[in-house]
């Protein structure tokens, strides 16, 4: 932590933050008393001037929780200590308030899911983005690496799901109605070594990165490169290209001894790059199409004794629920994964409001809150059509400030379930990190303000006090480069010329 803070506050400010101790020096402690009371990531920042020998003294729980005091004590500098130079005059003197701050988080899961298969986000910008969790507090960076649109992480030992399905020949511009194709051909991937300089950044600022490899839908880039992945005997796979447009894709993986080889051998090599407990296996949006006309997967169902596909998906599942608890993780999966039954280690991301959530929360489940009438951060931000690209449910930022991850009724045993929430940013209408930032800022703030605090009920949460600390919060984001949202509206430059705005047919309903 003091590395990161000579690193970080040392460029804004200029000041050398030297070992040793002075009426100006900053003190960095673990207490375990604090753990004990408040947890590993609980805090408590002290600038009160009792401090012997120190004008700032940070405590936590563990290391994560003296970095987290860090993050306070960078908002108490001001606007400027986010910057990577001093941009103040020469011999500039900083002041903090004299006070204590004693905090600690509601959940230990506050993550933001970042889909670069849409669109694929360069290792740099990821880094930023890194950077960019940390200043919020946020703890887990979701990173889903595969789609039908695009692989892209190395697997050494199958190297066409890169060489072949980290590319598309084209791009849909919009969403699924948009008639306009961009023709220039997309893609990119991560090798090895550049996941574990993400995962090596990620854990100097105390971030857990959980992987996310699809199966068995959104999976056609996997099987454009390899066919045989797929449901060959009702399908050509052979002709199959990775996937330009958007959507729920009827291609998924064949249900067989070949593909859950193939699979475990990519984990394989996923579990050597991320030292996370969980590991997400997407399995949502799975359509049974191919397996109800496939006599390989319909024979699949009567050897294994099973009822019908959602049982088969369930079965697939499974099979990596145990793959990976014999090593020593977990899995977790999108709410569609509750269809036919669940492993009892499985835990769920909850995306489809709350009800997957609930009922898995109820029957002794992991959940993380994740709902898309709320937290879905690619939807839009206004109503009418003036934004960027108008799609989704309107959530402004004080619909995000008002979302609460436990649901009212959910009983204490269930509750305790509840590991923490998330938002998502998926990446169909976001072909850059302007676009990202754009979707992304200033509603993230919102909801780190929502995963962290102890707020009262949604209803009664005093949004004006929040915009008005909003003020002091744009000036940050302004200090980090931070293309976000202005609050009276869109700005023109992320208006791409030529190409208007345009709500999209079976968008789901403002509300």
């Amino acid at each position: 932590m003091a590395r990161w803070l000579r690193s970080a506050l040392g460029a804004a400010t200029g000041l050398p933050f030297a070992p040793g101790g002075g009426p100006r020096a900053v003190r960095l402690r673990v207490d375990p008393g604090i753990e004990r009371a408040s947890g590993p990531e609980g805090y408590r920042l002290s600038t009160d001037g009792s401090v012997e020998d120190a004008a700032v003294l940070v405590e936590g729980g563990a290391a994560a929780g003296v970095f987290w005091g860090v993050q306070t004590l960078r908002q108490l500098l001001g606007p400027d200590a986010y910057r990577k130079a001093p941009a103040g005059p020469h011999g500039r003197v900083w002041e903090l308030p004299r006070l204590t701050v004693t905090d600690a988080p509601r959940f230990r899961w506050r993550g933001l899911m970042l889909d670069v298969s849409r669109h694929f986000m360069p290792k740099d910008d990821v880094l930023r983005q890194l950077d960019l969790l940390a200043a919020h507090k946020l703890n887990v960076f979701h990173f889903h690496l595969t789609d039908d649109q695009g692989w892209r992480i190395e697997i050494r030992r199958h190297p066409r799901l890169t060489e072949i399905g980290s590319w598309r020949a084209r791009t849909k511009w919009g969403h699924r109605a948009s008639p306009l194709w961009n023709e220039t051909p997309h893609g990119g991937f991560y090798t090895q070594d550049d996941i574990r300089e993400i995962v090596a950044y990620a854990a100097e600022r105390h971030i857990s990165v959980v992987p996310e490899i699809d199966v068995p839908g959104h999976s056609q880039a996997a099987i454009a490169a390899y066919p045989e992945l797929g449901n060959s005997d009702v399908v050509d796979t052979a002709s199959l290209a990775v996937w330009d447009t958007w959507g729920v894709n009827p291609n998924v993986l064949a249900p067989s001894e070949t593909t859950l080889r193939f699979y475990e051998g990519v984990f394989e090599e996923v579990l050597d790059l991320f030292p996370s407990t969980f590991v997400h296996i997407g399995g949502d949006e799975c359509p049974k199409d191919q397996w109800k006309r496939s006599p390989a997967a319909q024979a699949r169902i009567a050897e294994l004794g099973l009822a019908d596909e959602d049982e088969l998906q369930s079965w697939f599942v499974r099979h990596f629920d145990r793959w990976l608890a014999d090593r020593g993780r977990r899995l977790i999966g999108w709410d569609e994964i509750l269809e036919g039954g669940l492993a009892p280690g499985a835990a769920v991301s909850s995306w489809r409001g709350y009800a997957g959530g609930v009922a898995a929360a109820e029957a002794g489940h992991d959940v993380v809150m994740c709902p898309e009438q709320h937290v879905y951060l690619d939807h839009r931000q206004a109503p009418g059509d003036d934004e960027p690209m108008p799609i989704g449910y309107v959530r402004t930022l004080e619909d995000v400030y008002r979302f609460e991850p436990v649901p009212a009724g959910l009983s204490p045993e269930a509750a305790a379930h509840v590991l923490g929430t998330q938002a998502n940013v998926w990446t169909e209408v976001m072909e850059n990190r302007a676009r990202v930032d754009y979707q992304v800022f200033p509603r993230l703030a919102a909801f780190a303000e929502v995963a962290w605090s102890e707020l009262p009920a949604p209803a009664d949460r005093d949004f004006a006090d929040f915009e008005r600390r909003m003020t002091a919060h744009y000036r940050r984001l302004d200090a980090l480069g931070v293309d976000y949202r202005p609050p009276a509206g869109p700005s023109p430059r992320q208006r791409r010329p030529g190409v208007p705005g345009r709500p999209i047919e079976g968008a789901p309903p403002n509300v």
